[in-house]
C-alpha cells in the first residue's frame, strides 16, 4: 500500500518557477493538493525537488542493452536509469536487420504495454552512410515507406519516434507516413542540406536527433541541417550534455537560439551507463569504454563515439554547475519538454496536482539522494 507522503522544506521546481520552502504531497500514485496543517513525512530543508526525468533516447545501461531482444536485460537497463532519476524512458534500438528489429520491437512493445517503458525509438537503419556514427554501415538502407511501416507495425502501437535521414530516397514520404501514424519523425544521422532539413520539417519532422552530432557542421555558406533545425519553432532539439559530445559554448548556442522550451536533454546511453570501463556490445558491434567515453572498438567505424555512458542526474548537475543554466531551464529540458514531445505532458514532467508522483530529490550540491516513481520510493532519501 502506497501511503500519503508530504515532502516539505525543499526548493520545489514548478512550471511557474522555484518555490522556496515548498511542499509536495503524494497520495497513492499521484501528486495531491496540499492540506493545511498536514505534518511533513520528510523534512527536505536544503534540498531540491524536481520532476522525474524523461529520456526519449537511451539504448541501455547497467551492462544491458535494449537491442538484445531479451526482456530481463531490458529491465536491467530500465532499473539502472530509474536509480539515476529517469522515471520515464523510451527504449532506443540501433541499426540492424529489419526482421531482427521487428523481434526486438515485440519484446519492447510488451514492456511498454506493462508500463515499464514509454515506447520505442527506432534509430536506424534508415540513416546516411556518410553520418552513420556507431551504426553498422552494411546494415543501412534507404527509408522505403513499406520498410518503415513494417517496423511501426511490429511495435504494435508503441513506436514513439524514428530517426532517419530525410535526404535519402523515400525520406520525405517516410516522414509523412510517420506523422500520419502518430510517430515522431526525427532528423538525424543525416547528410542533408539546410533546404532538405526544412523540407523534412514541412513534411512533419519535429525532432533533431542529438543535434550537432552525426550531421554536417554549421558553416557560414552552407548552414546545413543544424541551422534549419535550430531556427524552426516546430522542432525540439536533443542535446547530449556529457562534456564529450558538445562543447559548453555549443550548448549555450543551442539554448540561446532554440530557447529553453525546445531543448530535450538525452543520454543516448549504451549498456555501459552506470558501469565501469571495459568492452560492451552495442547491437551487432563491440564498444570499448575508456575513461567513461564509449567508442566503436573495430571495423570501418572504429574510433567513432558510440553513444554515451551518461545518466540524467549527471546531465542535470553538469547543466547547473558547469554550464550555469538556470535550474528552471534544466528541469524543462529534462522533464517537461520531453514529456510534451511524447504526448505525455498531462501525466509526467511536472509536479502539479493530478500528475503521476514521479520526482527526484537532489541535495544542495545537486547530487541525487531520492527517486520516487508513481508514489513509490526507488531511492529513499536518508532524511526525516
Amino acid at each position: 500500500m502506497v501511503e500519503r507522503t508530504v515532502l516539505a522544506g525543499a526548493r520545489v521546481v514548478l512550471p511557474t518557477g522555484v518555490v522556496e520552502d515548498g511542499r509536495v504531497t503524494v497520495d497513492g500514485r499521484r501528486i495531491a493538493d496540499d492540506q493545511a496543517g498536514e505534518p511533513p513525512t520528510f523534512d527536505l530543508t536544503g534540498h531540491w525537488i524536481v520532476p522525474g526525468f524523461v529520456d526519449v533516447h537511451v539504448h541501455g545501461g547497467g551492462g544491458a542493452s535494449f537491442s538484445s531482444g531479451d526482456a530481463e536485460e531490458a529491465l536491467t537497463a530500465i532499473r539502472t536509469h530509474r536509480a539515476h532519476g529517469t522515471t520515464t524512458m523510451v527504449a532506443s534500438t540501433v541499426t540492424g536487420d529489419l526482421d531482427d528489429l521487428a523481434r526486438q520491437a515485440a519484446v519492447l512493445a510488451e514492456l511498454t504495454e506493462q508500463g515499464d517503458l514509454a515506447g520505442i525509438h527506432f534509430e536506424g537503419p534508415f540513416i546516411s552512410p556518410h553520418r552513420c556514427g556507431a551504426h553498422q554501415p552494411g546494415l543501412l538502407r534507404d527509408p522505403d515507406p513499406a520498410d518503415v511501416r513494417k517496423l511501426v507495425d511490429a511495435a504494435r502501437g508503441t513506436a514513439r519516434m524514428m530517426t532517419l535521414a530525410p535526404e535519402l530516397p523515400g525520406g520525405l514520404a517516410s516522414v509523412r507516413l510517420l506523422a500520419d501514424h502518430g510517430v515522431v519523425a526525427a532528423v538525424g544521422h543525416t547528410d542533408s542540406t539546410y533546404e532538405a532539413a526544412l523540407e523534412a520539417v514541412d513534411a512533419g519532422a519535429t525532432v533533431a536527433t542529438h543535434l550537432f552530432n552525426a550531421m554536417p557542421s554549421l558553416l557560414h555558406r552552407a548552414p546545413g541541417p543544424i541551422a534549419a533545425l535550430l531556427e524552426d519553432e516546430r522542432v525540439t532539439v536533443e542535446l547530449i550534455n556529457d562534456g564529450t559530445h558538445l562543447h559548453p559554448a555549443v550548448l549555450e548556442l543551442a539554448f540561446a537560439r532554440a530557447g529553453a522550451d525546445r531543448v530535450a536533454f538525452i543520454t543516448d546511453a549504451m549498456g555501459a551507463a552506470g558501469m565501469s570501463d571495459g568492452m560492451y556490445p552495442l547491437g551487432p558491434m563491440s564498444v570499448e569504454v575508456k575513461d567513461g567515453v564509449a567508442r566503436i572498438a573495430d571495423g570501418p567505424t572504429a574510433g567513432s563515439i558510440a553513444g554515451s555512458t551518461l545518466t540524467l542526474d549527471t546531465a542535470f548537475k553538469r547543466a547547473v554547475t558547469v554550464d550555469r543554466l538556470p535550474v528552471e531551464d534544466v528541469v524543462r529540458a529534462l522533464s517537461a519538454n520531453p514529456a510534451r514531445l511524447l504526448g505525455l505532458g498531462d501525466r509526467v514532467g511536472s509536479l502539479e496536482p493530478g500528475m503521476d508522483a514521479d520526482l527526484v530529490v537532489l541535495d544542495g550540491s545537486y547530487d541525487l539522494v531520492g527517486v520516487m516513481r508513481k508514489g513509490e520510493w526507488l531511492v529513499r532519501p536518508e532524511v526525516h
